[in-house]
């Protein structure tokens, strides 16, 4: 009988999953666009590792992560339900015994994690602005008509690198725009926007931490060679990149529902539930003066999940 571990990280652009084995190494793993709509993507990406592994697989335990992950551990019936620092810093410990910081920038968000003897002991994000995030690449690369893939080969090729001002997405393009027209070229400024990212990430979410190797760089940004190159200029360090490295946060929720679920029967609901229909709405509560907004997840018709009440009234029925 093949055996398994499930782990799925659902953010706001991208949904991930992955199928461990009891060593923890990838049997199948999926990387989709969320797309604004986290409960069909979440369907599809079990509709897809399902398809992938053996039949006979069976799922030990499944867990979840991401900014949507209290939904997906709702869908799937998850064993553990953690958040993205914790699934990271897991995934590059586990992986990367050595590592003592974990440099994280995905599609609208980017994170640091500073760890001591595979133990995570401080780290920072920047939720609240997208520039150097994935979705701002996205962005530029298409503004340019440039394939994403090959942005960061197009800033390896830079005879000049420019100076891009890169602490505000409406600055940056504004800067990149106006270099254009000046008749610098588009490579030299694609160069200048990876140098612009590494700085705006190494003075804010990375302002004050102590940046020792092994030093990994994970999420979809870690693709571009245009930053890691930057970054490595930065630093003066080597940066690694894990082959996972879109996956690390998936990978975390599945090891961490191999270790929560050793000795019990997990609660996966199994991928079947690629083909349930689920839906989420939003209500206001009017019991008290604080108004609580509160959402409701349900199965067909049956609710299965509330929450966003202070007192309880509702996420505790």
């Amino acid at each position: 009988m093949h055996e398994g571990f499930l782990g799925i990280d659902v953010g706001s652009i991208s949904t991930k999953g992955v199928v461990i084995d009891r060593d923890y190494r990838v049997i199948a793993y999926r990387y989709l666009r969320t797309q604004g709509n986290p409960i069909g993507s979440i369907r599809q990406l079990l509709k897809e590792l399902g398809s992938e592994v053996d039949s006979r697989l069976r799922i030990l335990g499944a867990g979840t992560t991401g900014s949507a992950r209290r939904l997906a551990g709702v869908m799937i019936q998850a064993d553990i339900v953690k958040n993205e620092i914790i699934a990271h810093a897991v995934a590059a410990g586990t992986y990367y015994p050595d590592v003592q910081t974990v440099l994280e920038i995905g599609g609208q968000d980017s994170k640091i994690i500073i760890l001591r003897d595979g133990i995570p002991v401080d780290f920072a994000m920047n939720t609240v602005c997208a520039a150097g995030t994935g979705s701002f690449l996205d962005h530029q690369a298409a503004r340019l008509q440039i394939p994403i893939e090959e942005f960061g080969a197009r800033a390896l090729r830079a005879k000049n690198r420019v100076s891009i001002a890169g602490r505000c997405t409406v600055f940056a393009e504004s800067d990149m725009i106006h270099k254009a027209q000046l008749g610098v070229p588009t490579d030299d400024i694609i160069a200048g926007l990876c140098d612009a990212i590494v700085r705006n990430y190494l003075n804010t979410v990375a302002k004050g931490k102590e940046i020792r190797p092994r030093i990994l760089f994970q999420g979809g940004v870690a693709a571009n060679v245009g930053v890691r190159a930057a970054f490595e200029r930065a630093l003066g360090q080597e940066i690694t990149v894990p082959e996972y490295f879109l996956v690390m946060g998936a990978i975390g929720a599945a090891i961490l529902a191999a270790e929560a679920t050793r000795g019990q029967a997990s609660r996966f609901a199994g991928f079947e539930v690629a083909r349930t229909e689920f839906a989420t709405r939003v209500f206001e509560c009017d019991g008290c003066p604080n108004r609580c907004e509160v959402v409701e997840t349900l199965r067909g018709a049956e609710v299965i999940d509330r929450y966003g009440d202070r007192c309880g009234k509702w996420s505790e029925n």
